[in-house]
C-alpha cells in the first residue's frame, strides 16, 4: 500500500470526487457508496449500491434471516464495486486489466466519508478476478492505493472491534 502525494494525490482526489458524485445516487438504506474504475485517465465503469435492478421489491435489508448468515450476506444491495465492474464489462470489455478502482462513501448531506481498512472479501475477490490492478481508498491519513491482491489479503484480516 502507498499513500499518494503531490500530483498523484491531486489526481486521485479528482477521481474520489467522481466516485462521491456516483455515491449520491445510491439507493441503499444503510450507506451511500460509489465507485469509479479508471484506465488511462478515463472512467471505464461506475456504480453505486442499490437493490438489484434498482427495484424496491428486491430490497431485503429490512428483513431478518435465519442464523448462519453473516452481516455481509444479509445485504440486499449490489455493492458499488460490483456494479462498477459489471458496467465496465458491458461498456468497455478488455479495459479492466491494469485499471484502478476508486471507492468512497458519502453521508446524508453528500459529504465524503473517510474509509476504514479494507474489509469486503467479496469485492476484493471480484476485483482480483476482473484483473483490476489497484484498489484506492481515502483514509483519514490520506488517499491510499493498494495492489488488489494486497487489498484482498487485508480484507480477510479485517475484524470488527
Amino acid at each position: 500500500m502507498e499513500y499518494l502525494k503531490g500530483k498523484q494525490e491531486k489526481e486521485a482526489i479528482q477521481w474520489m470526487n467522481k466516485a462521491a458524485e456516483v455515491a449520491k445516487k445510491a439507493l441503499c438504506l444503510r450507506a451511500k457508496c460509489g465507485t469509479v474504475i479508471i484506465n488511462n485517465g478515463e472512467i471505464i465503469g461506475a456504480g453505486y449500491n442499490a437493490p438489484p435492478l434498482n427495484k424496491e421489491e428486491n430490497r431485503t435489508c429490512d428483513k431478518e434471516f435465519g442464523i448462519g448468515k453473516t452481516k455481509y450476506d444479509k445485504t440486499c444491495c449490489m455493492h458499488a464495486e460490483w456494479r462498477a465492474i459489471i458496467d465496465a464489462l458491458k461498456r468497455n470489455p478488455g479495459k479492466l486489466k491494469g485499471s484502478k478502482l476508486y471507492f468512497t462513501r458519502v453521508d446524508e448531506s453528500g459529504e465524503t466519508k473517510k474509509s476504514d481498512k479494507p474489509y469486503c472479501t467479496v469485492c476484493s475477490r471480484m476485483a482480483l478476478d476482473a484483473e483490476i490492478d489497484k484498489f484506492v481508498l481515502w483514509h483519514e491519513k490520506g488517499i491510499c492505493e493498494y495492489l488488489t491482491d494486497e487489498y484482498n489479503r487485508l480484507s480477510y484480516e479485517y475484524t470488527l472491534i
